[in-house]
């Protein structure tokens, strides 16, 4: 094994990799809590159990990327598996939402929205990709992901956080809607890309 492989594996077993796949370690326990508590009518401590896990699930999203910049650790299976760690999070949540009626009636279409841009942005990019054309992430991009997370966790609390702040459910039901809207601005910027590039590449 020459030295650049050996460098390789080491990036593929960093810290940045490691929370990443920690993120992905945590949907089946956020999703299975919310299940056990809300289907089959569990204890509402349960909730607190799925947000506290959300949350770390959450902050790892913004903690490997910051620990790969700093400490040159990013690698080709982080730039890979992080966006596939984030959208199994927010699909899977938003799917177990939509199940225990947390997210119904007219909200069920903000929660669509969400997954169809994910699932478009996630085709753009692997066409770009494969033009080697990179759409780098915009600020706003970021911002929508963070009320995006933020409205999940509140719709998570559900039940058990209107004991503290009786709006809970609601506060999450208007950011999620805010999230769609922002939703189909940025995937817009995405769309437009690719059909930029498409047009380009027909034409040459």
């Amino acid at each position: 094994m020459n030295i650049a492989t050996t460098r390789s594996h080491s990036k593929s077993f960093s810290i940045p990799n490691i929370l990443t796949v920690g993120r992905i370690a945590a949907i089946p326990v956020v999703v299975g809590c919310v299940y056990f508590q809300s289907v089959l009518e569990g204890p509402l401590w349960l909730r607190w159990v799925a947000l506290a896990v959300f949350i770390g699930a959450a902050i790892t999203d913004w903690l490997d990327g910051y620990y790969a910049r700093i400490w040159d650790q990013q690698s080709a299976f982080g730039r890979m598996l992080d966006p596939i760690a984030d959208k199994l999070l927010v699909a899977s949540c938003l799917l177990m939402l939509a199940a225990d009626n947390s997210i119904h009636g007219w909200t069920l279409w903000a929660a669509v929205v969400i997954l169809c841009r994910e699932i478009l942005v996630s085709g753009l990019r692997e066409y770009l990709a494969a033009l080697r054309v990179s759409v780098p992430v915009t600020k706003l991009a970021k911002w929508k992901t963070t009320v995006q997370l933020v409205a999940i966790g509140f719709l998570i609390a559900g039940e058990a956080g209107e004991q503290l702040i009786p709006a809970t459910t609601l506060i999450g039901i208007v950011l999620l809607w805010i999230s769609a809207i922002v939703t189909i601005y940025t995937g817009w910027d995405y769309f437009r890309a690719g059909i930029h590039h498409l047009i380009e590449e027909d034409e040459g």
